[in-house]
């Protein structure tokens, strides 16, 4: 039965969708870089010049999930630490996305293994996309929030990129290519979504270039390459990532800001993916993001994948205030650039 507008009747506006609680986990374990470069030339007997790691990416040291702590681990301390936050119960949530470039197994999907941690018995399923997994399940949880398919989700990342590092290089030329992976530290964070009557995740936006796919990552354990030790470590050419990024990423940002009609200014934080030291150097210098805006995390954490930007969040969540907006920007290999302008309610 069709039923005409009625007056005097408020329109409620579109539906809002917003972070109403961050938990974080940290592994207890601290590797130094100088510790680790200490380790690499003593098993490989590679001569590798004293501080190298420092001097090159800026990181002094990262956390290391320790025995019997797996990506699943992290995950659900951090959602614990979240659900503690917002006062839920698990049983509250009716959506369990794990978004993580790590995993605990090819199968099943880890937000399995993470639901039964945590005692929920939300629909659960598993999001990836290299260093954006974390915002892409973001996303991901807030559209089917808003398209009615769940009331509460729960959106979780346990990343343990570490475990892909070659600690044993042949050569120098095994060396050089997985270098990049000696920048991983390892970490997990979570956010529950849930609808909002102010505020929120205002603006998305995403580009994709994935015609360099094959510049980094880890190629073993799926269809390509299904066995063997030697596709299990990370590589790839971490300049040439750059270069991409440097290309393509201020014309996102510059768009984003047009779109939306804000400023550096406007936010409270950026908080932006962070690889090397280096490079958020050359971050703020091509895009003119003032340092007070950043949350930096990169010399004591390292690289910690996807679970970067729920870190930074963490440690602003409680100082915010309502009103203040928090641009996200994730870089992924792949390669994709994503934007996430968040108020907070």
């Amino acid at each position: 039965m069709h039923i005409p507008n009625v007056p005097n009747v408020a329109d409620p506006g579109p539906l809002r969708v917003g972070i109403t609680a961050v938990g974080t986990c940290l592994p207890q374990q601290i590797l130094e870089s100088e510790h680790l470069r200490q380790q690499i030339a003593a098993d490989s007997g590679l001569a590798l010049p004293a501080g190298i790691f420092e001097r090159v990416t800026g990181i002094v040291s990262r956390r290391i999930a320790g025995a019997g702590e797996y990506a699943s681990t992290l995950a659900a301390a951090a959602g614990r630490n979240a659900l503690a936050q917002a006062g839920l119960d698990p049983l509250d949530i009716d959506l369990l996305v794990f978004a993580s470039a790590s995993r605990d197994m090819v199968e099943p999907a880890t937000a399995h293994i993470v639901q039964a941690a945590l005692g929920s018995r939300a629909h659960a399923l598993d999001v990836t996309n290299a260093c954006n997994s974390f915002i892409n399940g973001i996303d991901l949880a807030r559209t089917m929030v808003m398209a009615g398919r769940a009331r509460r989700a729960l959106v979780v990342t346990g990343e343990t990129p570490s475990r892909a590092v070659r600690r044993v290089p042949a050569d120098l030329g095994q060396f050089r290519d997985g270098f990049a992976g000696y920048t991983f530290g390892d970490a997990g964070a979570a956010v529950v979504l849930e609808t909002v009557e102010r505020g929120g995740i205002l603006d998305v936006d995403t580009e994709t270039h994935s015609e360099h796919w094959a510049v980094g990552g880890i190629p073993g354990g799926g269809s390509r390459h299904p066995r063997g030790d030697e596709y299990t470590y990370f590589h790839g050419d971490g300049r040439e990532l750059r270069d991409v990024f440097e290309k393509v990423g201020t014309s996102v940002l510059d768009r984003v800001r047009h779109r939306t009609g804000r400023d550096w200014s406007d936010f409270r934080y950026v908080l932006v993916h962070q690889v090397t030291v280096p490079y958020l150097e050359r971050f703020v210098e091509l895009t003119g993001v003032p340092e007070d805006r950043l949350v930096v995390t990169v010399p004591e954490l390292g690289n910690v994948a996807s679970a970067t930007l729920g870190i930074q969040l963490g440690r602003i969540h409680d100082e915010l205030l309502s009103g203040d907006r928090v641009l996200l920007i994730g870089l992924g290999g792949g390669v994709s650039i994503m934007t996430m302008v968040w108020e907070k309610a």
